[in-house]
């Protein structure tokens, strides 16, 4: 089966095995940052006939993380030193889920990120995190 995406997505670059069985995603430039979406699949729905906590979860860190990581050239390494979730409504299989995210402010060590994961015009989760940004 062919997954479905939205018109101006691509497939993301970034891979890894636990990011590949997590995805997959796609970005896209948005007005604040990066946007990060993702279809739920199968695979990513729990007993309750909805998409597992972790998946969200997950995917706030990823869209989190990508804003910092992409924020200069080169690149900037980060590793998360606080997530923080708030699970607003549950995405279903077929869900096509967005992260919105923004750094809202960084400095040379530090970077302190917010945003939300939608699917259409509901509001599934509301994030924050802070990032440790491993300059050489």
């Amino acid at each position: 089966m062919v997954e479905s995406v939205p018109a101006g997505f691509e497939r993301a670059k970034f891979s890894n095995p636990f990011l590949d069985m997590a995805g997959p995603y796609y970005v896209r430039p948005g007005d604040d940052g990066i946007i990060v979406g993702t279809r739920i699949h199968e695979g990513q729905i729990n007993h309750i006939n909805v998409a597992h906590g972790g998946v969200l979860g997950t995917l706030a860190d990823v869209a989190l993380s990508l804003q910092v990581h992409e924020a200069e050239r080169p690149r900037l390494p980060v590793a998360t030193m606080s997530l923080n979730t708030n699970y607003l409504a549950a995405a279903k299989l077929d869900d096509w889920v967005e992260a919105n995210c923004r750094i809202d402010r960084m400095s040379k060590r530090t970077a302190y990120c917010s945003g939300r994961i939608v699917c259409g015009d509901t509001v599934l989760m509301t994030m924050t995190a802070v990032f440790a940004i491993l300059r050489k």
